[in-house]
């Protein structure tokens, strides 16, 4: 499913309409923190996964 120029202008309207532009900044870094916040907790949780993964294996091959 794409989006045309005709259908983004209509939902950015819309938006418009339902926060005011005063409030779009404020939504947009609302939701840029949040992305933000939640690639760093994926990364981290990547990273202690692949710590553990790594340690199973040291573990395996010492025995």
């Amino acid at each position: 499913m794409t989006f045309g120029t005709t259908e983004i202008l209509i939902v950015v309207g819309v938006i418009l309409l339902f926060f005011g532009a005063r409030k779009i900044p404020e939504l947009a870094r609302g939701i840029g923190q949040g992305i933000y916040e939640f690639k760093k907790v994926s990364k981290k949780s990547e990273t202690e996964e692949d710590e553990e993964v790594g340690s199973d294996t040291r573990e395996n091959h010492q025995h």
